[in-house]
């Protein structure tokens, strides 16, 4: 039986340990804290799931397979893990990222529609969009319960036979190479035929990786709002052009509505996580244009997060050393592709393929193309 060590817990390396356990590896899941703690990225409270991807086909069609997975995992759980409440995408331009998603999601297949700017009013209580080109609707996008699935994805994958060890793990350095197959979890040794390092914000704290790999505090922020804007029935939103997304009120927390401004560097350990005001009253600017009857709604629950960004916003899944595999760089758009992502690394873990070169650890041409707004999973 072939082995592996998977660091970190959020849902990249939960999904993968659950789906190399069911497929016959021996799996370890090393994790500092527990699946689904505040500090990791995967522990906001919703992610949304959308297939638009600009010009990019691999991302959409990815998406789409992840969303079956959702699907899928939510059943086995029995609990609704993501609301299939749908996506509007509001286009400030005629020919931008919005219409080439468009033209992407239609030669796929994937349920997509062009609708006027006055339409807006069809799937919200209040909305005004006077200064908009046209709106791109996804029936089949939605709204992820982030920190729950987390939390059942490493449930399940413990269910599946993975062992759950709980301990801060650094790498061990190789004799022949930098890294060897093996983690050093509080001062014992552990070693495995394949090591991934799965560890989001700590990667570039553990390997040298600091010109693929930027750490930044993200505020996300949610609002008190009628029940009218209860998700599912409201559904989420994404304005490219303004950098801000949401979606109704989830759980009972609120209505998201967050800016996707780059932040400034950040600790995911010592960082304070603390929302900025002057983030707050960006937010209130955009729903005072864009839903004027929430222009005044409170703050009910804020949380920081953090991105870790590559400069060309394209994941990291490569070899640092021969069986020593780095996995991250979500870029504020991997959390969503979770279930169809572990599937495909498996398949690099097996040799049944190697990944994409766009995933190597090589330099990056900076671009803000892929990520749209980073929070949307």
């Amino acid at each position: 039986m072939k082995s592996v060590i998977v660091v970190g817990a959020g849902i990249w390396g939960s999904s993968l340990a659950l789906r190399l356990a069911e497929t016959g590896w021996r799996v370890t899941l090393v994790e500092q804290h527990k699946p689904g703690h505040v500090r990791q990225a995967s522990a906001g409270e919703t992610r949304l799931l959308r297939c638009c991807h600009g010009a990019d086909d691999w991302y959409a069609r990815l998406a789409w397979k992840a969303r079956d997975g959702w699907r899928h995992l939510g059943e086995r759980a029995g609990e609704e893990l993501y609301h299939e409440a749908g996506m509007l995408w509001f286009a400030g331009t005629p020919d931008g990222w919005e219409s080439a998603s468009a033209r992407v999601l239609k030669n796929l297949d994937i349920p997509c529609e062009v609708l006027d700017p006055a339409d807006g009013a069809r799937f919200f209580p209040d909305f005004r969009g006077d200064d908009l080109s046209f709106l791109l609707w996804e029936p089949k996008a939605g709204v992820i319960r982030a920190r729950r699935a987390t939390q059942v994805t490493a449930r399940l994958a413990e269910a599946a036979g993975v062992r759950l060890v709980r301990a801060r793990a650094v790498p061990v350095p190789g004799a022949e190479s930098p890294y060897a197959r093996a983690v050093d979890v509080d001062g014992e040794v552990l070693r495995a035929d394949r090591v991934v390092w799965a560890c989001g914000a700590w990667l570039p704290g553990l390997f040298d990786v600091d010109t693929q790999l930027t750490i930044t505090k993200q505020d996300t922020l949610h609002f008190a709002v009628p029940a009218a804007w209860t998700t599912p029935g409201t559904p989420a939103w994404v304005d490219y052009g303004a950098s801000a997304y949401g979606h109704g009120d989830v759980d009972g927390v609120g209505m998201k509505a967050t800016s996707d401004a780059e932040g400034g560097p950040f600790d995911p350990e010592d960082g304070e996580r603390v929302v900025d005001p002057a983030g707050v009253e960006l937010v209130r600017g955009y729903l005072r244009r864009r839903f004027p009857a929430l222009a005044e709604a409170p703050v009910l629950f804020s949380q920081v997060c953090q991105y870790a960004l590559t400069p060309d916003a394209e994941w990291i899944v490569a070899e640092a050393s021969p069986g020593v595999w780095l996995l991250g760089g979500d870029s504020g758009h991997g959390f969503k592709h979770a279930p169809a992502l572990a599937e495909y690394v498996a398949g690099v873990l097996d040799g049944a393929y190697e990944p994409e070169p766009r995933f190597g650890l090589h330099d990056r041409v900076p671009s803000r193309g892929l990520r749209t707004s980073g929070d949307t999973g």
